[in-house]
Parts: C-alpha cells; sequence; structure tokens
C-alpha cells in the first residue's frame, strides 16, 4: 500500500470511490491523491488496525518469546471469484497455514496488490473484505503492503503476493525432515476439494451437489493439535500437487517411504466423480484448507481424537504410515488388494489454483 507521507495528498478529499461502477486506472498506482484515496477508503479502512494506522511504509511491532517463522506467497488464483472464497481469503488462509505447519502462532500479515487498469473497483472491494474477514477469523493483524497498477491487457485483473511472520513455541519442532520408520500419517479431512471446486467454475461445470473449496485457516486446529501431542514429527499443507506431491517431498526429505491405504483417504463422491470427468487423479488435486500430520504411533489415536473433536477436522483420518525405504517410494494399497506407486507429479495437473 505505501501510502505517502505528505498528508496534503488526503485534503481536500475527492468524492467518495465509486464502488459500484468506478474501475482502477493509472492514477491509482502513481502516489498521487487517487493512490491516496484507495488506501485509505478501501485497504485501510477494512484492514484497521493500530499498527497499519501509523501510516508508516513499514510496520513496527513486538513479538513474544520464541522463534520467529515467516513465509511469503504470491497469488494468481484463477478465476478470481471461485465457490467457497475467493483470491483475497486465499491470499490469507495460504500464508497463514504456512505459518502453521512450521508450528508457528501467526501474528502479523503483509498484502501487495498488482491491479490491471480497469479492474472493477466493486470486484476489488468484495476481495479486499473477504481479506479483512479471513484475517479477523484467524486472529493475524494486516499491517503494512504496497499497491501497483499496470497498464491494460499487462496483468490478469489482480494478483496478490503476502507475508507472514509469527512465532513457533518453546519445545515445538515439526520438519519434513523427521518423519520416521513406523509413524503414522493422517489427513485433517476431505481432499480435493479447492481444486476441483475452482476447475469446475474454469469449465463452467455444474453437479448436482455444488463443490465448494475447502479454503480456510488451520492455525486454531494445528494450536489444539500441538497442545495434545507436542512431539508431532511432520506437518504439512496439501496444497499443490496434491497428497500425493507432499508425501513425496516429505519421503524424500526424511529418507523414508510412505504407505497408503487407500480404502482410508477420505474423498467425497462427488469429488471423485468430478476427477473422473475432468481426467485428474484426486491424489494430486490442490488443497487450501486440510493437512497431513505425521506422528509417532503411540501418539497416532490421541491425535485423531483431537482433530475429530475439531470443526475444523472433524473428516480426520489415519491413511498410511512411514516405512524404512532407501528409495523413498511412495505407494497405495488398492482397494483391490494391489499396490500401486503414487509417484511424483508429471507437470501442472492444475494450473493457476492458488
Amino acid at each position: 500500500m505505501n501510502a505517502p507521507l505528505d498528508k496534503s495528498l488526503r485534503k481536500p478529499k475527492a468524492r467518495a470511490l465509486d464502488l459500484k461502477q468506478g474501475r482502477i486506472d493509472m492514477s491509482h498506482g502513481a502516489g498521487g491523491r487517487a493512490m491516496a484515496q484507495l488506501i485509505e477508503e478501501l485497504f485501510v479502512g477494512q484492514f484497521d488496525n493500530a499498527i497499519l494506522n501509523r501510516e508508516h511504509d513499514a510496520a513496527m511491532f513486538e513479538l513474544p518469546p520464541g522463534r520467529v517463522v515467516m513465509s511469503t506467497d504470491t497469488f494468481v488464483v484463477s478465476p478470481l471469484f471461485f465457490p467457497g472464497g475467493n483470491i483475497g481469503s486465499l491470499a490469507v488462509h495460504g500464508t497463514v497455514n504456512d505459518l502453521a505447519m512450521g508450528g508457528g502462532v501467526p501474528k502479523y500479515l503483509t498484502a501487495g496488490f498488482i491491479l490491471e487498469e480497469g479492474f472493477p473497483l466493486s470486484d476489488l472491494a468484495e476481495i479486499v473484505k473477504s481479506m479483512a474477514k479471513a484475517a479477523r477469523e484467524a486472529g493475524v493483524a494486516i499491517v503494512t503492503g504496497d499497491t501497483k497498477v499496470v497498464e491494460r491487457g499487462k496483468g490478469d485483473g489482480i494478483f496478490i503476493n503476502t507475508a507472514g511472520v509469527g512465532v513457533v513455541p518453546d519445545g515445538i519442532e515439526v520438519c519434513g525432515d523427521r518423519a520416521r520408520p513406523g509413524d503414522i500419517v493422517l489427513v485433517s479431512g476431505t481432499l480435493g476439494d479447492h481444486g476441483v471446486a475452482v476447475m469446475s467454475k474454469r469449465e463452467n461445470l455444474s453437479f448436482s451437489t455444488e463443490i465448494l473449496s475447502d479454503s480456510q485457516s488451520l492455525n486454531d486446529l494445528v494450536a489444539d493439535m500441538l497442545a495434545s501431542v507436542p512431539g508431532m514429527r511432520v506437518l504439512r499443507d496439501p496444497t499443490r500437487g496434491g497428497l500425493a506431491a507432499t508425501l513425496n517431498e516429505i519421503a524424500h526429505q526424511s529418507g523414508v517411504g510412505v504407505e497408503l491405504a487407500e480404502a482410508a483417504i477420505p474423498i467425497r463422491g462427488e469429488v471423485k466423480s468430478a476427477c473422473e470427468l475432468l481426467g485428474l487423479d484426486p491424489l494430486y488435486v490442490a488443497n487450501e484448507g486440510k493437512l497431513i500430520a505425521i506422528c509417532p504411533p503411540e501418539n497416532a489415536e490421541r491425535l485423531l481424537a483431537v482433530m475429530q473433536a475439531h470443526p475444523k477436522g472433524r473428516e480426520a483420518a489415519i491413511v498410511g504410515h512411514v516405512l524404512d525405504d532407501a528409495r523413498c517410494f511412495v505407494r497405495m494399497k488398492t482397494q483391490l488388494g494391489g499396490t500401486r506407486m503414487v509417484d511424483w507429479l508429471a507437470g501442472e495437473q492444475l494450473p493457476r489454483i492458488c
């Protein structure tokens, strides 16, 4: 957002932004009165908090004791609005979840907007409003940001970059290289919902039951999980590449193998049907509100009970276990009794789903 320091630029104020019919023009990124008005009326108005309202180019804040965790992500999803969310809520959820997967308590976010000339202010207002709502629900503050405008045809409506800062409490150590043979693999719910929701909107597909994105922040679920099982080994959100790609990453980082049980993996019937129609494998489809947890076997049932007791983990399941395998293979016992390799994703199944 980078609000200009010259307060005189905000006085006298032009008539209020036309959030119904107005559109972004180049002046909204030029550093003058129009940009200041956009920042003040839309961004600051929605993201309102004491740190942001000081209007410095850099946010200043204190963090509680612990190790600092930081993440950044850029969101280019197409379409911008999809069943169950939009690019704004997704931008908050994605970065909050990245911090939580490191065992961190998310605290602060930045927000950078690249806007295309001609983008409707009504769409921008809805996106910003959803970001503010998602941040409040996650208990984080959007404390600084930036706005740039590119010429018509040089962007795709809007891209959003977010960065997040949080704190990992003492005694928590979760990382992709900590899985050990015998450990148990759990997921927090049904897989493939987000990717299929985005693709169905993009391709104008309709189903008897609408498929909604699972986009949501998971830091509250993670907090309950870590409070119950502080010795958890691994946490990951299976976004691009889905369950399959994420488990392959973990297997190679830890130098182990993984075996899944197909019958145990929770996938909605309508998602399975949509994947069959589109020629997709749901194991490789992105999720934006689910997590993978790997823990020692003696903690698995307790962790599962904690997950299922939380609203965001009601459909949690144990889906596999970690093997001693120097080849770092991920494989799956099929419902027919055979074994199938679950290899790395070849190419991009679903581009621009986040």
